[in-house]
């Protein structure tokens, strides 16, 4: 596992069930409506102000998705948002950054997120992914989806990789 770990460039994410809990209000115009860990969005944060590529591939439809996730550190270009073939996606975000699929590491937590977990570097989901997901993920979190399980492993990596901490000069530049 460490030498997948080593390799680690990117993280890539679906929202649903991986950045939530899974659970979605909707309302009576039906808006979704969703809810985030403050944890994983710092992860998210923290990783992007190393020098970590990201991307929310995600079958999600709202803009809402895209917004959340640029406050971030997300490149809007790296939001894929209503993403029905997630593998074209995936390989279009590692184009664009010149990155390897074995370079990422990418958290899944259902049949649709199989592919992309099959391809990357190391695909992994939280605790209480679907068992098909569980089967095949390289690494799965001691924490379910929606809360801190991105968290966990971008910390899991950065602190192999030597570089876990935050510059709050840096921070307060960038967010």
């Amino acid at each position: 596992m460490t030498e997948k770990l080593q390799k680690i460039k990117a993280f890539a994410f679906d929202v649903d069930g991986v950045l939530t809990d899974g659970g979605i209000l909707a309302d009576l115009n039906g808006e979704l409506y969703r809810t985030f860990d403050s944890k994983d969005g710092m992860a998210l944060r923290i990783a992007m102000m190393k020098g970590y590529h990201l991307a929310i591939i995600t079958g999600g439809r709202s803009e809402s998705i895209r917004q959340r996730f640029i406050t971030c550190g997300v490149r809007p270009e790296d939001v894929y948002l209503r993403s029905r073939a997630k593998m074209e996606d995936f390989a279009d975000f590692c184009s664009r950054h010149g990155l390897l699929p074995e370079e990422v590491m990418y958290f899944g937590d259902d049949l649709p997120d199989i592919p992309v977990m099959k391809a990357c570097g190391c695909g992994t989901c939280p605790s209480d992914a679907v068992e098909d997901v569980k089967e095949i993920a390289d690494y799965i979190t001691q924490k379910p989806g929606g809360k801190g399980c991105a968290r966990e492993a971008i910390e899991k990596v950065m602190r192999l990789h030597g570089c876990w901490n935050l510059d709050v000069d840096q921070y307060k530049r960038n967010f």
